[in-house]
């Protein structure tokens, strides 16, 4: 099997087990809706700054919202931001890496969550994402479209790609610092009051 055959494979695996274990997990209704409003809304981010190349609010925003109801809503976030911007700015080839790189976002916002809780964290983080998603999408086209799926390509695309990674990066630090933390505070009370309205045993007292 070539290296470019195992790429794409292991990505349409991520993917497919990331489906499963939203499908699988808990959740209501309530944190289906918030999590599909919240993928809409980052999508609409991503369309709104689509004139300005690279710097989008999505990574940010799949920390936050990863950071604020966890790991399983911000894969989805993620995951959700992509497919929907996409039938704006164009599907293709690329869709589902952008899915499954701005979903492992998502889930990192609640892995590293006592960083992403922070201002400084949460810049810091977002910064580094916006270097390794740059990164994520060259091989993922180097997987694709070819020529080939190897150090030396893989060095060359990232070489030709730099300032496009660092303006996604450096974009994504300001977006964290302006947004972050007001979004985190927003998400994180919506959040509570879902899971207290979820501890409401049926027939019990009237709220």
């Amino acid at each position: 099997m070539s290296a470019a055959s195992i790429v794409v494979l292991t990505a349409v695996a991520l993917l497919l087990v990331g489906w499963a274990a939203w499908e699988r997990g808990p959740g209501g209704p309530r944190m289906v809706a918030l999590t599909a409003t919240l993928g809409a809304a980052t999508a609409a981010g991503r369309v709104l700054f689509a004139a300005v190349p690279s710097v989008k609010p999505v990574t940010t925003m799949c920390l936050v919202a990863g950071a604020a109801l966890g790991a399983r809503a911000g894969m989805a976030v993620g995951a959700l931001a992509a497919l929907i911007s996409n039938a704006f700015l164009g599907q293709g080839p690329w869709t589902p890496a952008q899915m499954l790189l701005w979903g492992a976002i998502g889930a990192s916002g609640a892995l590293l969550r006592p960083a992403t809780r922070t201002r400084l964290g949460l810049a810091a983080i977002a910064g580094a994402w916006g270097l390794v998603f740059g990164w994520g999408m060259n091989l993922w086209f180097l997987a694709t479209f070819g020529p080939e799926v190897s150090w030396a390509a893989f060095i060359t695309a990232c070489v030709a790609s730099a300032w496009f990674d660092i303006a996604h990066a450096v974009g994504n630090v300001v977006f964290a610092l302006v947004i972050g933390p007001a979004l985190y505070r927003l998400l994180s009370r919506y959040a509570a009051r879902v899971r207290v309205a979820r501890t409401v045993l049926p027939g019990g007292p009237a709220p």
